[in-house]
């Protein structure tokens, strides 16, 4: 026989017919495939959203092959790759994406090439949502809002939701960034001591007097000191990002803005470990667990 065969899950449930004792009835049930699972996340945050720049959706792999274990990570990184062929993953969905530029060559000795290969050979799959899930209306910055509290949340920049399904995942306004009041003012000291709990790292940079008042809160995940404007333009006291570089932190000290740094990976990778649970709530019969090989690669000596 050539071709392929349709790809079935067949499961045997113990079912007894009425009347027809010691018989069981065969289930075929259609296996979950890599198609069923970017559809669900071009639902949850829908590609539109993305930036121009990036490079998202499914980058390695086969929508019609099947799945049975997923792994999610904030990046893909020689460990991670290794974690997953030792799970033996049909799909990772990384939040940064490796393919950025073009490649020429694909070969082991290039650390990327490395990683593809190991991929590919092992049959797994690749999907980035990346700005795409950071604007999505449940996705990273709208997570960091809730986890703070934030009463009256609105995007830094707004971006049309262009998906109308009705899904609960769509509720909400998407754009980039978010923005809203804390439920309580604050000293900036007392925001960057709770931030620190609510992301459970021992240690962050921050901008701005420790006695400032904050009253209103902005939020831009990973490294996105360009939302300095937008977040002045909210009426911001204080901007939460991964990280800024030298002349950012100098601009939002002049303008009167605080700034709050707690890290590009603290402020990514709850979310990636939140993606796994919703992964594993919407397709039960599936294993999808978060990277535990997966660290921070900036360490506070």
């Amino acid at each position: 026989m050539t071709g392929r065969m349709p790809i079935l899950r067949r499961r045997i449930r113990g079912l007894t017919p009425p009347g027809s004792p010691g018989q069981c009835l065969l289930q075929v049930v259609p296996m979950t495939t890599i198609a069923d699972i970017t559809h669900f996340l071009s639902e949850l945050a829908p590609l539109t959203l993305a930036e121009s720049w990036d490079n998202v959706g499914l980058l390695i792999g086969d929508t019609a092959r099947p799945v049975d274990r997923i792994l999610t990570c904030l990046t893909v990184t020689p460990d991670v790759v290794a974690e997953a062929v030792a799970l033996r993953v049909d799909l990772i969905v990384s939040h940064h994406p490796m393919l950025f530029k073009p490649i020429q060559r694909l070969v082991a000795s290039d650390p990327q090439g490395s990683m593809l290969l190991s991929l590919i050979g092992a049959g797994i799959a690749l999907y980035s949502p990346h700005t795409a899930f950071d604007s999505a209306s449940a996705g990273i910055n709208q997570q960091l809002a809730e986890r703070f509290g934030l009463l009256g949340v609105h995007p830094l920049r707004i971006k049309p939701n262009p998906v109308t399904s009705g899904s609960p995942l769509l509720e909400g306004a998407s754009g980039a960034g978010r923005y809203g009041d804390l439920p309580q003012p604050c000293t900036l000291d007392e925001l960057c001591e709770s931030t620190k709990q609510q992301l459970n790292i021992a240690s962050l940079q921050r901008v701005g007097s420790p006695a400032a008042t904050i009253r209103r809160l902005g939020i831009a995940c990973g490294a996105a000191a360009e939302f300095i404007p937008d977040a002045l333009a909210a009426g911001c006291d204080a901007l939460l990002t991964g990280e800024a570089r030298f002349h950012d932190c100098l601009r939002a000290r002049d303008s009167g803005l605080a700034l709050i740094l707690p890290g590009h990976y603290a402020t990514e990778r709850p979310a990636v470990e939140t993606l796994a649970d919703i992964l594993q709530s919407h397709f039960a019969d599936l294993t999808v667990s978060a990277s535990v090989q997966e660290h921070d690669p900036v360490e506070i000596v």
